[in-house]
């Protein structure tokens, strides 16, 4: 680790950096999204063109993908609210990530199906 270094690479930090990820993503989700919708008022065709590629199999992995962002976004913020907010929060903020991971897992293998089974069935048949 290098003198001067201020984070040391643990849990704490990783999830830190990934929130802010994830929050920046969804951001611009949410960004492509009011344009895109935007385009009906433009030029109908032009908006039946995009959700057209909206359908794609390579759109339903990045749909999977903003599933993932969104769940780690929503569960790792609940536990920065119990660290702020609970008066054991920062004594167990480790044990309440692995358990934030845990949930994360089970829902997106849960997610698996919906969100992705339209792609498969379009690149593989039914």
């Amino acid at each position: 680790m290098p003198a001067g270094t201020l984070y040391r690479g643990r849990e704490g930090m990783w999830s830190w950096v990934a929130h802010r990820v994830t929050g920046v993503l969804i951001f611009f989700f949410l960004f492509v999204h009011v344009l895109d919708t935007s385009l009906v008022r433009v030029s109908p065709e032009a908006y039946d063109d995009t959700v057209a590629v909206y359908k794609t199999p390579i759109v339903a992995l990045l749909e999977y993908g903003l599933v993932a962002a969104i769940l780690f976004h929503a569960l790792n913020g609940l536990r920065v609210v119990a660290v702020d907010f609970w008066s054991k929060g920062t004594k167990y903020q480790r044990q309440m990530l692995w358990a934030v991971m845990g949930i994360w897992i089970v829902l997106m293998i849960g997610a698996i199906y919906p969100v992705l089974g339209h792609a498969v069935s379009e690149l593989f048949g039914s």
